[in-house]
């Protein structure tokens, strides 16, 4: 039997599989997944190995009489280790990436971070035998050990911080360690983000059990039914924003937890951690923990070895939470599943919400995926019999509303000589809060924002004829597509009304800040973006401010609508919903759609009744309509036909390829390269897009080119991607051109 190993992860350049022979000894032993050690190199210093396949077929490029033997297995290395291995596998098949990428994203390296131990002083001997060694080494004048030994009389169990205390070093124990009067103890202790988060709120009384409404028990009932059946398809909760679908999450853990399984729970946002957090340890206690970006290395790594050892049963965080090594993982989480935020933008690419219906059927558990605006994809799944599909459609306080949406068209406001960011509507709403002592969020929508053009007076947006997407503004004066390279000089006039008002549209936090404090000189404001939350605990400083009423007006992008309740909040003003719908992705009417919707539902969530000011030059915009009314399945049939018309995921699927690389001529002859060869083998299977520049065509001294290929089938763009690799292996191998694969399904 023979074992192909990855060695060591930590090593890039050992990112190649080697075969091993297993021995006789350890043939019960090694399994997929097993951490071994093997002799490497001429000199066979050992190393450690991850084995990824067992086979009785020896490589024809070896020498049966070279072949090597694995050394050793590490003991207690699978299952998880070997579960997360096969995981990565499908990664790296799926999305494209070296299996060494693959592996050091399900399997992240501990960097040299110091570990945290418990020390104590334990005495080995009576009483009577310490007196003696007392009294000798008051006869011997031993000052700082007549102190120690004084200490153990009294108590025979000394803990460090004593011994620090009364100026006792290491020295001192020595002699006593040698003479078996005493030993030191270690206990590791591992880090607990979440207790120091809750150590540092204010206490607040025991929360009420809450008791689920007709709705919420009647979806808990039918998921934990679907598990007792063997029924794991995954299941799609559509609710309302402020429905309640946190309470169906924790009493689906609840029984998990029963059952002596583990959840984890997915967030789309860092801001969102703490909230969840609170809610969350109230519920489950020191059985809950949690990981972010935003974690030292240390915490981190000790939060998957906690999970690893047994200590956790929930663990709660952004994307990186799906890779938590539980054993007897039950259920996985994904909230606000429709966020971007869980793609990932480093290889592979991968999507939590695939991978994670990945993990959990080879764990045999269920994935749950929550949110007010579903994916399309995962409606689209859903309603067509993949998916389960549950619907909460009442807000889960009684007293509670959806708001009132008020449309305002700018180029109105235009026309009546506001040149203002605040139209009048919303002006006047302000106001009136204000005096009122309501708060307030004011949303910029900058999420996708990459330089469209538009005209401000007949609100017409430049885009491609090809394509339907909007052209994309170069700094060289040149509008562009980046699906079919369509190129056109950037207009003075406006080709729709001819008016001069057309620029590149753009509106900045800080802007919006100041503009605040020059017609509102009496609000108090905070702003949550990228600039003001880029160190640790500046989200919670933040949203504990906003929450304990110490600002009037929250200004910030698409990190302050997501998930938050403030029940005081009763208007939210949109500033510019067209930042995000026009941009250059076929997804941007569902992503403005998603946005708007998700920031109106931060209105009026307690018993006072809220307001949502939705300024736009595109009133008529089937995604600002159908947000403005809060109609999912009424923006879904507008947003699915087209789709169609276009073969667009869900109906078709969508590979991206970049080409990267310091010369300019190789990238641009990789790419020619690519799509000639990939046109020839699979022809008609594929529709071929481009190649063109990248949106930034140059980054740091390296030329970035793409292509797009289209397909009705998935495994057909797994196929094309296999044949990328394939002659990259064979023309560029040694050559400084790079790959990264981008899949839309």
């Amino acid at each position: 039997m023979y074992a192909n190993i990855i060695v060591d992860i930590s090593h890039e350049q050992l990112d190649k599989v080697f075969q091993y022979k297993i021995p006789n000894r350890l043939s019960d032993s090694i399994q997929v997944g097993s951490l071994v050690f093997i002799p490497f190199g001429r000199g066979n210093r050992q190393i450690k190995g991850y084995v990824i396949d067992i086979t009785n077929k020896l490589e024809a490029s070896i020498d049966a009489s070279c072949i090597k033997e694995i050394i050793s297995v590490k003991e207690g290395s699978i299952p998880v280790e070997a579960q997360m291995i096969q995981l990565a596998s499908w990664m790296k098949k799926h999305y494209g990436s070296t299996m060494n990428q693959a592996l050091k994203t399900v399997m992240p390296i501990k960097t040299e971070v110091k570990n945290i131990e418990k020390k104590w002083i334990k005495s080995l001997v009576d009483s009577t035998t310490l007196q003696a060694a007392l009294e000798e080494a008051r006869r011997k004048k031993y000052v700082a050990r007549v102190r120690l030994l004084e200490l153990l009389v009294k108590q025979p169990v000394l803990s460090k911080y004593e011994l620090e205390k009364k100026k006792i070093s290491s020295k001192t124990l020595e002699p006593l360690i040698e003479k078996g009067l005493i030993c030191l103890e270690k206990e590791r202790q591992y880090r607990n983000p979440v207790l120091e988060y809750m150590n540092r709120l204010p206490k607040t009384k025991e929360s009420q059990q809450i008791i689920l409404n007709e709705n919420q028990q009647n979806i808990v009932d039918s998921i934990t039914h679907n598990i007792e059946q063997k029924d794991l398809k995954p299941c799609v909760i559509h609710g309302i924003t402020g429905s309640g679908k946190t309470e169906v999450y924790m009493e689906l853990i609840s029984y998990i937890i029963s059952k002596g399984k583990q959840a984890i729970v997915l967030i789309p946002e860092i801001s969102l951690t703490y909230q969840t957090i609170f809610r969350f340890y109230k519920r489950f206690g020191n059985r809950v923990s949690m990981v972010n970006s935003r974690q030292s290395q240390g915490e981190k790594f000790d939060q998957m070895e906690r999970a690893k050892n047994g200590e956790i049963d929930v663990m709660i965080g952004p994307r990186t939470a799906l890779f938590t090594p539980f054993s007897n993982l039950g259920l996985i989480i994904i909230d606000e599943e429709h966020e971007g935020a869980y793609k990932s933008d480093t290889m592979p690419r991968f999507h939590a919400r695939e991978t994670a219906i990945q993990r959990a059927k080879m764990s045999k558990g269920l994935v749950v995926l929550g949110s007010a605006t579903p994916s399309v994809e995962s409606y689209y799944k859903a309603k067509h019999g993949l998916y389960h599909l549950y619907y909460l459609g009442k807000r889960a306080v009684s007293s509670s509303q959806l708001a009132n949406t008020h449309i305002v068209d700018l180029r109105e406001e235009l026309k009546k000589g506001n040149k203002s960011i605040f139209s009048e509507t919303l002006h006047k709403l302000i106001l009136d809060r204000l005096q009122k002592k309501e708060q307030i969020i004011l949303f910029l929508n900058r999420r996708g924002y990459a330089g469209f053009v538009s005209c401000r007076f007949c609100g017409n947006v430049i885009k491609c004829p090809h394509c339907d997407v909007s052209l994309n503004a170069h700094n060289n004066g040149t509008l562009v597509c980046h699906y079919c390279n369509y190129t056109i000089p950037f207009p003075k006039q406006c080709p729709s009304c001819s008016s001069n008002y057309i620029a590149t549209f753009g509106l900045g936090t800080q802007k919006v800040e100041a503009m605040v404090h020059k017609q509102f000189p009496m609000a108090r404001t905070l702003r949550m973006d990228m600039d003001t939350t880029s160190k640790k605990g500046e989200h919670e400083a933040i949203l504990n401010s906003f929450s304990s009423q110490q600002a009037d007006i929250l200004i910030g992008t698409q990190m302050i609508v997501k998930g938050h309740d403030f029940p005081n909040v009763t208007l939210v003003g949109i500033l510019a919903a067209d930042l995000s719908l026009h941009t250059s992705s076929y997804r941007s009417s569902e992503i403005t759609f998603q946005l708007l919707t998700q920031a109106a539902g931060r209105a009026g969530r307690g018993e006072k009744s809220g307001d949502v000011v939705i300024q736009t030059y595109d009133p008529e915009h089937y995604s600002i309509v159908t947000s403005a009314q809060q109609d999912y399945v009424a923006f879904y049939e507008k947003e699915i036909a087209y789709r169609k018309m276009l073969s667009y995921p869900p109906i078709g699927h969508l590979l991206a390829l970049l080409v990267t690389s310091s010369d300019e001529a190789l990238a641009q002859e990789g790419i020619l390269c690519f799509a000639n060869e990939i046109n020839i083998a699979f022809g008609k299977k594929i529709q071929i897009i481009g190649p063109t520049n990248a949106s930034v065509s140059k980054i740091k001294d390296s030329y970035r080119k793409l292509l797009y290929i289209k397909a009705m089938n998935n495994d057909t763009l797994i196929e094309v991607k296999d044949k990328i690799e394939e002659l990259q292996e064979m023309y560029y191998k040694n050559k400084k051109i790079f790959l990264q694969f981008d899949f839309s399904s």
